[in-house]
This record gives C-alpha cells, sequence and structure tokens, in this order.
C-alpha cells in the first residue's frame, strides 16, 4: 500500500527506496528530458533526484497521497540546478581553443534523428518561456498532474499555476508549430501553405520519444 511505502520511506527504510525508484525513476527521467531536452542530463537528474529524495525523507508529509508529486516537485528544482551548473561550464569551455575535430561514429544519433528533431523544436518554443509557465505546463499537460498537485510541488498557489498553465498552451501551441515548419527542408504544398510533412509534424506538438500517449492527450487539449 501506498501509504506503508511513505512511511518506510520517512523512516529511511533502504528496501522501500528501492522500491520507490524501481516504481517513479522512468516518471522523474521523462520530466527531466522534457525539461532539458537532453537525455544524458535527465539520468544525471534522476539519479540526483533519488539522493535529494533520501536527504529530505524526514521532511516527507504522512498522508496516504502517491509520492509522484514529491519527487517531482524535487526533480525540478534539481533541474534548476543542474541547468545553471551546465550553464556555466558550457560558458567555461567557450573560453577555452577548440578542440581537434572527431568524427561522430554512434550510429545511436541516426536511429534518434527524427526524434531529436520534434523534441527539439518543443525545447526551443520552451525556452522562449518563463521558467514558471515551463515547469507548470511539463507537469499538468506532459505528466498529467492536476493544479492542486502542482502547486503543492512547485509550492505556488493553486490559482498561478492555473494562470500560467493558460499563457503556456497558448504560447507553446504556436511556438512549436512556427519551430516544427521551420524544420522543413522548405517544400510547400500546391496551395502555397506548408507541406504535408510540417503539417503532420506540427500536429505532434509536444510529443517526444518517451511518453507518445501523452502527446496525443496535449494535442487533444489543444484542439478543443
Amino acid at each position: 500500500m501506498e501509504t506503508s511505502l511513505r512511511i518506510r520511506v520517512r523512516a529511511g527504510d533502504p528496501d522501500a527506496f528501492g522500491q520507490l525508484f524501481d516504481e517513479c525513476a522512468s516518471v522523474v527521467y521523462r520530466h527531466a528530458v522534457r525539461l532539458t531536452g537532453d537525455w544524458g542530463m535527465a539520468d544525471d537528474i534522476v539519479s540526483l533526484t533519488f539522493l535529494e529524495a533520501w536527504r529530505l525523507r524526514e521532511r516527507l508529509l504522512p498522508g496516504d497521497g502517491s509520492l509522484r508529486p514529491w519527487l517531482l516537485g524535487i526533480a525540478t528544482n534539481v533541474t534548476r540546478n543542474t541547468t545553471r551548473a551546465a550553464r556555466r561550464h558550457q560558458a567555461a569551455l567557450a573560453k577555452l581553443p577548440p578542440p581537434d575535430p572527431v568524427p561522430d561514429l554512434a550510429d545511436e544519433v541516426t536511429r534518434r534523428l527524427a526524434d531529436t528533431e520534434e523534441l527539439a523544436a518543443a525545447q526551443k518554443a520552451l525556452r522562449t518561456m518563463r521558467r514558471g509557465e515551463r515547469e507548470v505546463f511539463t507537469l499538468c499537460v506532459w505528466e498529467g498532474l492536476d493544479a492542486a498537485t502542482v502547486a503543492e510541488a512547485l509550492g505556488v498557489a493553486t490559482g498561478t499555476v492555473r494562470a500560467r498553465l493558460s499563457r503556456a498552451r497558448k504560447r507553446l501551441r504556436k511556438l512549436t508549430e512556427l519551430e516544427l515548419v521551420r524544420g522543413t527542408d522548405g517544400t510547400r504544398g500546391a496551395d502555397g501553405g506548408a507541406g504535408q510533412g510540417a503539417v503532420q509534424r506540427a500536429a505532434m506538438v509536444g510529443q517526444i520519444p518517451v511518453s507518445r500517449h501523452q502527446a496525443a492527450r496535449s494535442t487533444q487539449e489543444k484542439k478543443r
């Protein structure tokens, strides 16, 4: 039972944390990918999130609710810190002389090319939004959490979550569609509009490879 797991986690039971990881690691990973657009960084964020959860276990409030909002709140904070650290690291690297070019022989790049393009379009659009709107959108739309649960996870008012989500949906829909159209090969339809490929990509706003059913739900919400 979830209540039993919560009590065991608060008590620092290693087996309980193992169970929590098995149940929620993929959720945290998916959330991190959506916030950062970086699969490698998302792996680090998962590890850091569960380390931080262990450190903060005694602050976990009693109750019988799911532990997912608690973990996603921690993951959001970890992502903020990790992203800032990555920016500082990149700024430091930019001051160094460029390394000798090395051929990229990774077959995985080819296998993930299409998904990477879709994710890149959404990430470009997300980066133009305020951080609060971006976080609320990923938690409410992509993770499917309700406004009250997101408010608890982020430590803000429920009304603030609803307002940010409304603004984020309107802006992200338009911005992502523009990014997807810009990413096509420039082929246009007979009517002068964007080609069929661009239209199909625009219809997949919000979709990333780790959760396609969430993207479908997001697209349906936008059509309402």
